[in-house]
């Protein structure tokens, strides 16, 4: 009998004349990209877009018709996973000393933004910068933040200059502020801290306004306000 999927005129004729079924199409490399497409972003699992579902969720959904694109699908997700997991490794404020410096500091690693804070225990302001980078450590563990107590790291560093905040990134310094006025004063509020170093980079923030310009506007409306009255 002869094959009906055979390139030959005749089998033409008779696809032609519906006697024979048309010949199946291959399946190219294109076909089968556009097939784990539509099923990623098709398939649904009460009302859950497989995108957000979890690798517990993933495992149930895989069955023997798509079992080879969920898995496929499952392993980048845990690849994905894993790579966050290596860049959000830090997430708490580190103490170093002067020893210390090099190998956490300047050998950082590649991509990775150090924040830096040289303090007093005898400073207030230090203390309270303190607080705050423990707060922002936490919040965006991509970056190393780090303190020191600034004698141990800068022999003799005057405290006048205190509290100093370095900002490094690959190990190369791209910003410094030194003392209360380039930290804004014993005042300064966390969301100001955090716009500032998202400012330079070394974290993502939401924050793109200055926090402090919409704190004085504020206040010079409800000046306003008063002197209306």
């Amino acid at each position: 009998m002869q094959d009906p999927n055979e390139d030959s005129e005749w089998n033409d004729v008779l696809r032609a004349k519906g006697i024979i079924p048309q010949k199946e199409k291959e399946i190219t490399e294109d076909d089968i990209v556009k097939m784990v497409e539509e099923t990623i972003h098709q398939k649904q699992k009460d009302g859950k877009d497989i995108d957000e579902m979890n690798l517990d969720e993933l495992d149930e959904l895989e069955d023997s018709e798509d079992e080879f694109v969920l898995q496929e699908y499952r392993n980048k997700r845990i690849a994905e996973m894993k790579a966050l997991a290596e860049k959000n490794k830090f997430g708490t404020l580190g103490e170093i000393s002067g020893q210390d410096y090099v190998q956490e500091v300047n050998k950082a690693g590649e991509g990775i933004w150090v924040v830096l804070h040289l303090y007093s225990r005898g400073v207030p302001f230090c203390q309270l910068l303190n607080q705050h980078l423990a707060v922002l450590a936490q919040k965006f563990p991509a970056t190393k933040f780090l303190k020191s107590i600034a004698t141990t790291c800068i022999p003799n560093y005057p405290e006048k200059n205190l509290p100093t905040v370095f900002v490094y990134f690959e190990g190369q310094m791209k910003r410094q502020f030194i003392g209360e006025v380039d930290l804004r004063g014993p005042n300064t509020s966390i969301d100001e801290l955090e716009y500032l170093l998202g400012r330079e980079g070394a974290v993502n923030t939401e924050i793109k306004d200055d926090p402090r310009r919409k704190v004085q506007d504020k206040m010079f409306m409800d000046l306003n306000d008063a002197n209306d009255w």
